[in-house]
């Protein structure tokens, strides 16, 4: 009986552990660099955590993960090992937040939107491609 018992312990231990949890975002800027470095490490789902979730973001998040997925691995390893510079946060509004930024590999300048909805903070990717920024 303690057999079955450690077996259906250790199943269910091993069930559980496959699943990654993430905390939710204090602020604005904490979604945001989340988001940024899951997207530089290649860690969709980690990505996905910190977005809002709808059609088109997942869209975009989707085209994205394919062109990192084409590039060379050495692209991809320079990405993995770059750093985020924060150049600039921009609050809105007290639910909209800009975060401008730049990573060490590029060195180009980029901008995510990241909002307040349900009471936790998210990227919205749509407004980084949108222009309207």
């Amino acid at each position: 009986m303690k057999y079955l018992i450690l077996i259906a312990s250790l199943l269910i231990v091993s069930c559980n552990s496959g699943k990654r949890q993430f905390t939710m975002a204090e602020n604005a800027l904490d979604a945001g660099r989340e988001f940024i470095d899951a997207t530089l490490k290649g860690d969709f789902d980690k990505a996905n955590f910190y977005m809002i979730q709808d059609a088109e973001n997942k869209k975009l998040l989707q085209q994205y993960q394919t062109k990192y997925n084409a590039a060379p691995k050495e692209t991809q390893f320079a990405l993995n090992q770059s750093v985020i510079n924060i150049l600039e946060v921009a609050d809105v509004t007290e639910k909209e937040t800009i975060i401008n930024y730049s990573n060490s590999f590029d060195k180009k300048a980029h901008k995510v939107k990241v909002i307040l909805a349900n009471g936790n903070w998210f990227v919205d990717l749509k407004y980084t491609f949108d222009g309207n920024l």
